[in-house]
């Protein structure tokens, strides 16, 4: 994977540049990081999951010219953090996630922020990434929506998939809609994807995406100011590295 996307000098942005899509699942226990069990409890796993939603949600809401749309399934009623994250989505438009497969999901999310926030590009972003604040969304915003800016913005994850995808023409995500997903490869069959449909893609920064008691340790200390760093800290289980 080649042409990353490189800092930008910070700039004053106008209202509504971007439609930032958080594709996220209600952290109800036993549905969410079901990887981090054991050593984590199904419901001290929600919690973490919970956390890192609340982080992303603040970090698209801190986002310069960004409109949030939450793409969402399962249940807030029956998550950790239920009334905390119902406040938080309070004044947001949500849209179900559809589709059969995350691939499809993944479109649809497009396409349905795109109605949400009509002629704006989109920026989706997963809940799995509590690290990445508004500052590197913006940067991946600025990359996108340059003057002499790409079509698409990827960012790459440690375990082969990908953390965000920037697309300056949202109905582009189709090309995505067979891609398989969670596995090793789905990251480089994504961007070949996008390649093969004519388009010039920009890589943001690797993240570690947050699927085993290994990353929510290592993304905790990468993160550690943050809400996901705290729930991840309040488990006695990972304090002492089990299961890492």
């Amino acid at each position: 994977m080649r042409d990353v996307l490189e800092p930008r000098p910070p700039e004053a942005h106008g209202p509504g540049r971007v439609a930032l899509v958080v594709l996220a699942k209600a952290p109800e226990p036993g549905r969410v990081k079901t990887r981090l069990c054991p050593p984590a409890e199904a419901a001290e796993a929600a919690d973490i999951a919970a956390a890192a939603l609340l982080d992303t949600l603040d970090a698209v809401r801190a986002t310069a010219g960004g409109r949030p749309v939450l793409a969402l399934t399962g249940r807030l009623d029956a998550a950790a953090r239920g009334e905390e994250l119902a406040g938080a989505i309070r004044d947001l438009p949500v849209v179900a996630q559809r589709g059969a497969g995350l691939g499809a999901r993944i479109a649809a999310a497009h396409a349905d922020a795109s109605r949400c926030a009509p002629g704006l590009p989109t920026l989706l972003i997963g809940m799995d990434t509590p690290q990445a604040d508004a500052r590197l969304l913006d940067r991946c915003v600025d990359a996108l929506l340059g003057p002499a800016g790409p079509d698409a913005v990827l960012g790459p994850a440690t375990d082969g998939g990908w953390w965000v995808l920037g697309l300056r023409d949202p109905q582009a995500a189709q090309v995505l809609a067979h891609v398989p997903t969670s596995r090793p490869d789905t990251g480089q069959r994504t961007l070949h994807a996008l390649r093969a449909a004519g388009l010039r893609v920009v890589l943001a920064p690797t993240l570690r995406d947050v699927d085993t008691a290994a990353d929510a340790v290592a993304v905790s200390r990468a993160a550690a100011g943050t809400r996901f760093a705290a729930a991840v800290r309040a488990v006695p289980a990972l304090g002492r590295g089990r299961g890492c």
